[in-house]
C-alpha cells in the first residue's frame, strides 16, 4: 500500500477557494522521507500573494458559512469521519512516509484525529447563548454566540492528521473559515484532508490549503491583514511569541498550544511495573516527538533503580528501522538537526554525570534514526531537564520527599503535560493541586482526548483545544438588551 495514492493528480498543489491549483511563479517544494533523506515528491511553494489570495476566499465564504445551519455544518464534518475511517490505512501509511513515525503508531494518530470531527459534529448543534431576566426586573439579558470569523491555522509536523482536525474540526462547527499553513516538512497528509472535507461536500473557500517554506512572511501578511480575526498556532514557544506579537496590532484572537517539558513523577509507593507500562505511552508515543511526552522522569531515590533497569530493558528491547516496515517499534526522527539536537542534550547530561542504562550513540545512516535510550541519575539541572528533548530519551533524576518531587516539577517555564504515579489518593489530590501544568495524568501515560481540553498553562500557552471548551475558541458572544414588554 503506498499512501501516496490518497493524492489525485492535482492535490500537490495549493487548494484556495476550492480549487486546485499551482503556486506563483510555479514555484515547488520538496517532502522528504526522514528513513533515507530522499525526495518522495514535491507540493506547491505557496507565495505571500497565494496567501492573500486564501484569505480573499476565506473572507468571501464567511458570511454564507455563518449562516449555514448547524446541522449542515455537523454532517459534513460527520461524513468526513466516515470517509477518514474508511481510509485509514491510507492516511496511515501516507503519514509513516512523511513523518517517519510507525504505521502502526499512524493508525493511533488517524483513530484519535478523526475523533475530533465526530466530537465537533455532534457539538455544532449545540451551540446556545441564554436567556434571563436582569437582577433588578424590567429587562431581559440575551446573549447570542457568533462564529470569529476567517482564522489562520499553522500547524507542526509531528501530528500531521491530528494537529489538522483539532483547529478545523471546532471552526466548521462554528461556522468559521480558515486558511491553512500545514508544516512544510508533512504537508501531505492535510492536502489530503482537504480533498476528503471538499469530497464530504465542505463549500468552496470555507477551508484554504496554502503549502510554502516562507514561513515568517506568510504570517506576516496574513497577520497584518485587519480580514482575519482569529490565529490557531501549535509549534514552538519561540514562534508563538513572535506570533503573539504580530496579532497586536489587529487585536486577533489566539489560541497557542506550544512547548513543553512533562515531568513524570514516580513516587515510592507506585506501582512499578504500571509505571514503567505508562512511561513508555509517555515517552515513546511518537518517537517521543510530541509536546505531551514524559520529558523528565523524577523518581523516588527508594525505586529508581528498579525502575531505570524495567524501564531500560523495555526500551532497549524495541525495534528501530523504516516506519513501514513490518516488526518496527520506532520509526526516525523528523530530520538531521533533530538527531543532533538529542545527541548533545545525551552527550551533555553524560558529562554532567548520567549513566547510560540502554542507548545513547546515534547510528550512522542513512536516515534520521535515534536508538530509545535510558539515562539514571541524571542531575536535576542539567540541559536535558531543562530543554523539549523531542525524542526516544528518558533521563530519570531522583527525589525523596512529595515537597522536593514537585518543586522540581514545578522547575520550569513550561507547564502543558504532567504524569503523576501514586496509590495514595490523598497525595493525589495534594499533588494535582500542586502542579502547575494544564493536563495531568494520574496513574495513566495517555491523557489526550477529544472530549477533553487541551492546553497549557506559562510558556505552553494559553487557550483549549478539544472538549467542550474547544468550540469556544471559535466564538464571540454578543449581549442583547430588551425592554420587559
Amino acid at each position: 500500500m503506498n499512501g501516496l495514492d490518497l493524492l489525485g493528480p492535482d492535490q500537490r498543489g495549493l487548494y484556495i477557494g476550492g480549487t486546485w491549483r499551482e503556486a506563483e511563479g510555479g514555484e515547488r517544494l520538496d517532502v522528504i522521507d526522514p528513513a533515507d533523506g530522499s525526495v518522495l515528491t514535491d507540493v506547491a511553494d505557496g507565495s505571500v500573494n497565494d496567501a492573500v489570495d486564501a484569505l480573499d476566499a476565506a473572507v468571501a465564504a464567511q458570511a454564507a458559512w455563518a449562516t449555514t445551519p448547524p446541522r449542515e455544518r455537523g454532517e459534513i464534518l460527520r461524513t468526513a469521519f466516515g470517509l477518514i475511517t474508511d481510509r485509514a490505512d491510507e492516511f496511515a501509511h501516507l503519514m509513516s512516509l512523511e513523518m517517519g513515525k510507525t504505521v502502526a503508531e499512524a493508525r493511533g494518530e488517524v483513530g484519535y484525529g478523526v475523533e475530533f470531527f465526530r466530537w465537533y459534529a455532534e457539538e455544532a448543534v449545540r451551540i446556545h447563548g441564554r436567556w434571563m431576566q436582569a437582577p433588578a426586573g424590567g429587562s431581559r439579558l440575551l446573549t447570542i454566540k457568533k462564529p470569529v470569523g476567517p482564522c489562520l491555522f499553522i500547524t507542526p509536523w509531528n501530528f500531521p492528521l491530528a494537529m489538522g482536525t483539532r483547529k478545523i474540526g471546532p471552526a466548521i462547527a462554528a461556522g468559521c473559515t480558515m486558511v491553512v499553513k500545514p508544516a512544510s516538512q508533512t504537508p501531505l497528509t492535510m492536502l489530503a484532508l482537504a480533498g476528503v472535507l471538499a469530497e464530504a461536500g465542505l463549500p468552496d473557500g470555507v477551508l484554504n490549503v496554502v503549502t510554502t517554506s516562507r514561513h515568517s512572511e506568510f504570517s506576516e501578511a496574513l497577520q497584518s491583514d485587519d480580514r482575519l480575526r482569529k490565529v490557531s498556532f501549535t509549534g514552538s514557544t519561540g514562534v508563538g511569541k513572535i506570533l503573539v506579537r504580530q496579532s497586536a496590532d489587529q487585536l486577533q484572537r489566539l489560541s497557542m498550544e506550544l512547548g513543553g517539558n512533562a515531568p513524570f513523577l514516580v513516587f515510592e509507593d507506585a506501582d512499578v511495573d504500571a509505571a514503567v507500562d505508562g512511561a513508555m505511552i509517555a515517552k515513546m508515543r511518537n518517537m517521543g516527538e510530541a509536546c505531551t511526552a514524559a520529558n523528565r522522569f523524577l523518581v523516588h531515590r527508594s525505586v529508581a533503580q528498579e525502575f531505570a533497569e524495567k524501564l531500560g530493558k523495555r526500551m532497549g528491547g524495541l525495534s528501530v528501522g523504516r516506519g513501514q516496515d513490518d516488526g518496527v517499534d520506532v520509526g526516525p526522527l523528523i530530520d538531521e538537526k533533530a538527531v543532533e539536537s538529542v545527541s548533545q542534550l545525551v552527550t551533555d547530561a553524560i558529562h554532567d554525570g548520567a549513566t547510560v542504562v540502554t542507548g545513547g550513540q546515534a547510528p550512522e545512516g542513512p536516515g534520521y534514526f535515534y536508538p530509545p535510550t535510558v539515562l539514571l541519575d541524571v542531575p536535576v539541572d542539567s540541559e536535558i531537564n531543562v530543554q523539549e528533548i523531542f525524542g526516544p530519551v528518558a533521563p530519570i533524576s531522583t527525589f525523596e520527599s512529595e515537597e522536593e518531587a514537585i518543586r522540581q516539577a514545578n522547575a520550569t517555564e513550561y507547564g502543558l503535560a504532567s504524569y503523576v504515579y501514586t496509590r495514595d489518593l490523598a497525595r493525589t489530590i495534594r499533588v494535582a493541586e500542586s502542579l502547575e501544568f494544564g493536563m495531568i495524568g494520574i496513574n495513566s501515560g495517555l491523557i489526550s482526548n477529544p472530549a477533553a481540553p487541551f492546553g497549557g498553562v506559562k510558556a505552553s500557552g494559553f487557550g483549549r483545544e478539544g472538549g467542550f471548551e474547544g468550540i469556544e475558541e471559535y466564538l464571540e458572544t454578543t449581549y442583547v438588551a430588551l425592554p420587559a414588554g
